[in-house]
């Protein structure tokens, strides 16, 4: 039988031109082509590489419940490789990936959790206390120093000492450089990731990562050798975990997990975070029932009570709708014909899960460019009209944890400052590397939280 490959339409520009809107104006630049072409486009590659973009709820579950043999995931994700290693679970396929994927997840769920929530309000509370009252700072600085310290203590078990600003120190500068515009650009120009000495941008990069690695390293062997067996943190858990045939992790595994997790963990949240704060400023109302909300709990309340609140999680929720932290899903390469919306995709067609699209669906979100945490209490989505982490087998496993870490993280703060923008022009999202951000020297000034008059919240 023949089959007959369509696409759906899409825009024919010039590959350059197309990558300059990308990394440029990466919002406008999905808001455009769906204008257009609605919810499902191709940009049309060069070689025959094509991209279809896919975000009607229908496509996404098509995608998200097919059989994972049809894509090839890992590969399409190879502009990571030189950050996360060959054994990051962002570049498996197959049974490596489901392998890894078992061990990994039990750490972010259960009774561990509770355990991380007291080490993140413990945290928040340091790096809010170094505020100066009334003088600005950047917030997206305080969010990212904030999820750092928690991935290191949670994550990598480390938060004092040498070793502890010895890694946050070449972390930061790692992470701060890939996220700067020169890096965001080399990240889709091959002939850029060249090195050509300690004081090109790719060799410099190069070296951080080096210096990054003898660190980590280090850090497995020690972790290794400690007699003690009641470590929590999530590498002494998965030193001690085994696949399996009874085989433990491989400290190249190890580190390339650790490496994902960070990448994956940090300056993600630390986003999240900052729009949050930025929302809560703009739309007086909402930061008010919040506080109502909070108040409700008392003084000092347990996380596991934060975590439950319905208007604090729907805060969250719409936070990570209107600006989603990564535009779309991973890249899944056709391995084999697939038929989405009755497209018939070819092998080598790169699909693409459009996580802003979806999430800006007028028909599933009226208004969607207002900020209303009201419609998910409201209504249940499904994971193909809301999926901020992703989809399918590659949804993100450290999504409880980051949802988690932002609610103690907001409540903590809010409990005791209120924050407001130096500059209330509305701002609009950026590229910064491979995610969407709040513009970085956006600032606010803190000043200590007023206690509202106890009125009944609706929610």
């Amino acid at each position: 039988m023949t089959v007959t490959h369509s696409l759906p339409d899409g825009p024919k520009i010039p590959r350059l031109l197309r990558l300059f809107k990308f990394i440029t104006q990466p919002v406008q630049y999905m808001e455009d082509f769906a204008k257009v072409y609605g919810d499902n486009f191709t940009v049309w590659g060069s070689r025959n590489v094509h991209l279809v973009y896919f975000s009607h709820p229908q496509a996404l579950e098509q995608i998200f419940t097919a059989d994972p043999s049809y894509f090839d995931t890992g590969g399409g994700n190879r502009i990571l490789q030189f950050l996360l290693g060959d054994n990051s679970l962002i570049l498996l396929d197959g049974d490596r990936h489901q392998r890894q994927r078992q061990l990994l997840t039990p750490p972010f769920h259960g009774e561990r959790m509770r355990a991380y929530g007291e080490a993140i309000r413990e945290i928040t509370q340091q790096v809010s206390n170094e505020w100066n009252i009334g003088k600005p700072f950047q917030i997206r600085a305080s969010m990212q120093e904030i999820t750092l310290r928690a991935i290191l203590r949670v994550v990598f078990g480390v938060d004092e000492g040498p070793l502890f600003q010895e890694l946050r120190q070449l972390l930061t500068s790692v992470l701060d450089f890939m996220s700067s515009p020169l890096m965001s650009s080399i990240f889709f120009f091959n002939f850029m990731q060249k090195d050509l000495g300690a004081w090109s941008p790719w060799g410099r990069i190069t070296r951080l990562l080096q210096q990054i690695d003898q660190l980590i390293y280090a850090l497995i062997q020690e972790r290794r050798t400690e007699s003690k067996q009641h470590r929590q943190d999530i590498l002494s858990l998965l030193i001690s975990a085994r696949y399996a045939d009874g085989q433990p992790m491989s400290d190249a595994e190890l580190r390339d997990e650790l490496m994902t997790m960070l990448v994956a963990g940090h300056e993600t949240t630390a986003s999240a975070l900052t729009w949050a704060f930025y929302w809560l400023d703009q739309l007086p109302e909402v930061r008010e029932k919040l506080l109502q909300e909070l108040d409700t709990l008392g003084v000092n309340p347990d996380p596991s009570s934060i975590n439950k609140l319905p208007y604090l999680t729907a805060v969250c929720q719409e936070t990570l709708r209107i600006y989603p932290i990564v535009l779309s899903g991973f890249f899944r390469i056709v391995k084999s014909p697939i038929a989405i919306m009755g497209y018939q995709l070819p092998q080598g067609t790169a699909v693409i899960p459009s996580i802003y699209l979806a999430h800006h669906r007028e028909a599933v979100y009226p208004q969607p460019q207002q900020f209303k945490p009201e419609r998910f209490l409201e209504r249940q989505f499904s994971p193909y009209e809301y999926l901020p982490f992703g989809g399918g087998n590659r949804r993100c496993i450290g999504l409880a944890f980051a949802q988690y870490e932002m609610k103690i993280a907001l409540a903590t703060i809010l409990s005791q400052f209120q924050l407001s923008l130096v500059n209330k022009r509305p701002v609009r999202p950026v590229r910064r590397g491979l995610t969407l951000a709040a513009p970085a020297g956006m600032q606010m000034i803190a000043r200590p939280q007023v206690k509202q008059a106890n009125i009944p919240v609706r929610v």
